[in-house]
């Protein structure tokens, strides 16, 4: 017999040996010799009052064998024959579209325009160290997308969009701990997400998938409205019938592309705004109403954060519990802040991005000639403000977040994760009206829901302008572009996602579109 029930536990039941079997025992009302198994299907932290509480959904098995480890298996078979189905960029969604692909039985030619996991180091070293962007190797574009160097969260809203179980199976599949299918918000890490990406590789590739890294994408063939071959920069055509557009929301050349060849867009409304940072140990103090170290059975504590000023939502984007600050810029000239974290989350700093809604239709009236690239443009003359603010290198400027707040220049700044460094820069009369007065409100709203978080000890960091596309590339309900045949735009870069799941789940989806009646 197999009962699922709801369980908790304190912070001090919680390091008692085999809890789990006594309080499911207890609840029950069986002796504990006849559970042979309590399995967690759920855990999650309640932390709303000062006595913090673990919550646990379990199965408990009564009498009976407890069941074999689960094995997860996919329907891999061999390609290496089959139709080919053409993928560009290998991030979540282009990665997803592979292996579905290979599900379906075509054989995915993916084209990446950045370096493997292990090569695409050196060129985060040369951000990080020399201030030297590499255009199609950095924080953004290689192997696994953005989210292979970011905090790797899983946690997502998209329950309608996909199967999202079977893409937290396939993480586990491919390397990630068991451990994501229970938490109530998992992540994996920023040190375990390359070899998790590179076992990804080696799975399409063992079934006779190909995939070119440092392969670029800078025109399409087109006839009778309809893709007939992709033109990479080395001037080679690759002909192709089926194009998976999987290149993230910061390939801005193809959406230039795009444009120039007079194949509809949309702009799209997005959101920026900054980075902040706090000691982790005010987080922590905060969330769980503790004073010095959080209880070592407690992770480092998150928050998410928001409200409405002036008809916007201003808030909390990618908080990256004990984490790093990263450049995440694409091209020279330019400063983009973005957040990661290390599975045990154990650096000294929680940062987060706080930003604010932009509608493309009321608040950039400037750009209105841009057309659909209307928000793109307005993204890069902030961080191109960044930069020069920032001393024309890849120090970005900041801000103690009083001081932002109160709308005055730092004499000096708190200590930083951010391994390119800081300087002092007045962001609060920098930053746009539409951004910089909603911040500051909204910070000081912050500070009245969590007491300490309004202090002197963090800093604003600007900018945070990569939440999502601000353009989106329109697709019919065959998920294919309706003036393009053939061209099925997928996951953040086509405006259809939002993080690592809803992207996997929208490559599989459109893996599955251009299969159909192929």
């Amino acid at each position: 017999m197999v009962r699922n029930i709801q369980l908790r536990t304190t912070l001090l039941e919680e390091s008692v040996d085999d809890i789990l079997r006594k309080k499911a025992s207890k609840y029950l009302g069986i002796p504990m010799e006849e559970i042979s198994m309590v399995n967690v299907l759920r855990k999650s932290i309640d932390a709303r009052k000062s006595t913090i509480y673990f919550n646990y959904k379990v199965s408990v098995y009564i009498n009976e064998p407890a069941p074999k480890i689960k094995e997860y298996n996919f329907d891999y078979k061999d390609v290496s024959k089959a139709k080919k189905i053409h993928i560009i960029g290998f991030g979540p969604a282009g990665m997803y579209a592979a292996l579905r692909c290979i599900e379906l039985g075509y054989r995915p030619i993916v084209l990446e325009r950045g370096k493997n996991v292990k090569d695409r180091r050196r060129d985060l070293k040369a951000i990080n160290r020399d201030h030297i962007v590499n255009e199609d190797s950095n924080y953004c574009f290689g192997e696994g997308g953005a989210g292979t160097y970011s905090d790797g969260k899983l946690y997502t809203r998209s329950l309608k969009r996909g199967d999202v179980r079977r893409i937290f199976e396939n993480l586990v599949y491919h390397g990630a701990t068991e451990q994501i299918l229970i938490d109530a918000h998992p992540h994996i890490g920023t040190n375990k997400l390359p070899k998790l990406v590179q076992n990804i590789r080696e799975t399409i590739i063992k079934y006779g998938g190909e995939i070119h890294f440092q392969t670029k994408v800078v025109d399409f063939t087109i006839a009778n409205s309809a893709i007939k071959a992709i033109v990479l920069q080395d001037g080679s055509e690759m002909p192709a019938e089926r194009v998976i557009l999987a290149t993230g929301h910061s390939a801005r050349d193809i959406y230039y592309l795009l444009n120039d060849k007079k194949i509809a867009l949309q702009a799209k409304s997005f959101a920026m705004g900054v980075r902040v940072e706090h000691p982790q140990h005010i987080i922590d103090s905060i969330q769980y109403h503790c004073k010095g170290q959080r209880n070592e059975l407690l992770p480092a504590a998150s928050y998410s954060l928001v409200e409405q000023v002036k008809d916007r939502g201003v808030y909390s984007f990618c908080m990256c519990p004990g984490g790093f600050i990263v450049p995440a810029a694409t091209a020279p000239g330019e400063v983009v802040v973005n957040g990661m974290s290390p599975s045990k989350r154990n650096n000294l700093f929680a940062n987060s991005g706080i930003v604010v809604e932009i509608n493309v239709d009321v608040d950039i009236h400037k750009y209105e000639h841009f057309g659909p690239l209307k928000g793109l443009e307005y993204q890069k003359d902030l961080e191109r403000l960044a930069f020069t603010s920032g001393g024309r290198t890849q120090t970005a400027p900041a801000q103690r977040l009083t001081d932002f707040v109160e709308g005055k220049l730092s004499n000096d700044l708190n200590p930083t994760s951010y391994q390119p460094g800081l300087k002092s820069a007045p962001l609060h009369s920098l930053l746009p009206k539409l951004i910089g007065s909603r911040l500051r409100s909204g910070f000081t709203a912050f500070g009245e829901k969590m007491k300490g978080y309004y202090t002197v000890e963090a800093n604003v960091v600007g900018v945070e302008s990569r939440t999502s596309s601000p353009v989106n590339i329109p697709r019919n309900e065959n998920l294919e572009h309706p003036e393009l045949k053939g061209l099925f735009p997928c996951g953040e870069g086509g405006g259809y996602a939002g993080g690592i799941v809803s992207a996997a789940m929208d490559g599989e989806r459109c893996a599955e579109a251009a299969a159909a009646g192929f």
